[in-house]
């Protein structure tokens, strides 16, 4: 018996993403470098484009995008429809599980994080969507190569610093990865100029240095504001970002 026999979540996942052309998951590995701010700039400034983008938490045990976005999660409850429909955040589509958990602790382990992600991949309906941004869970846990074979179309981001044990770790992710996943970028993030060691790695995986993103401290003052962050040295540093992923990226219709 297949394990989509044994769990038919799993054949409705790939019908939800099926429809969506881009698929970008931020992955880091280890918690604190970025990946989660990176990932919702990345989807604001693709919404300030004009592009339909969704954005998925899936922290499951510590969910934070939407604080970057600006949710209201305590007075949010998302529609239900033959699932669940993300509701529109700051021009977003935006799904957590936030909404159901609220700023409590989430205390599951192994299996039931696992079962909890399948869920929230199973009931999300996204509606048409030029670009789907995934914020992972951090680190190199199960739950991570789980989700490269669910959406295995996704193009992945690698997010790290410039210090030495940050790009320790992010080599051995990118060795877990290699051959789960297309590992297209890698961003600099909490640097002033770009490193060398960093801009070597991207190379020696064969992603495009997506290039640096300062440390800017009023960011802490914007949280909630992803669209004046972008006006920001780190919203310049996101729009180069993207600039150049647009360039392995299908054009929306």
């Amino acid at each position: 018996m297949s394990e989509a026999e044994v769990d038919p979540r799993l054949a409705v996942i790939g019908r939800r993403l099926s429809g969506i052309p881009n698929i970008l998951a931020f992955v880091s590995s280890k918690g604190g470098v970025g990946k989660t701010l990176l990932s919702v700039l990345v989807a604001a400034e693709l919404s300030r484009r004009g592009l339909k983008v969704g954005l998925l938490d899936l922290d499951i045990t510590n969910p934070t995008a939407h604080i970057v976005l600006g949710a209201n999660i305590e007075e949010i409850v998302p529609e239900e429809e033959k699932g669940v429909i993300p509701p529109d955040i700051n021009g977003i589509k935006f799904m957590s599980i936030a909404y159901y958990s609220g700023e409590n602790p989430i205390p599951l382990r192994g299996i039931e994080i696992t079962s909890v992600i399948r869920e929230v991949l199973a009931i999300t309906r996204w509606s048409d969507l030029d670009y789907l941004i995934v914020d992972m869970p951090p680190g190199m846990s199960d739950e991570l190569l789980e989700l490269l074979t669910y959406i295995k179309k996704s193009l992945l981001i690698l997010v790290t610093t410039p210090s030495v044990l940050s790009l320790v770790s992010a080599k051995r992710l990118a060795k877990l990865i290699e051959g789960r996943g297309r590992l297209t970028g890698v961003i600099e993030n909490m640097s002033s100029s770009p490193t060398e060691l960093v801009v070597e790695l991207a190379n020696k995986l064969g992603a495009i240095y997506l290039g640096n993103v300062p440390y800017v401290p009023m960011l802490e003052e914007l949280m909630g504001r992803p669209y004046e962050m972008l006006n920001t040295q780190v919203g310049e540093a996101v729009s180069r970002a993207v600039n150049l992923l647009k360039l392995n990226l299908r054009e929306p219709s």
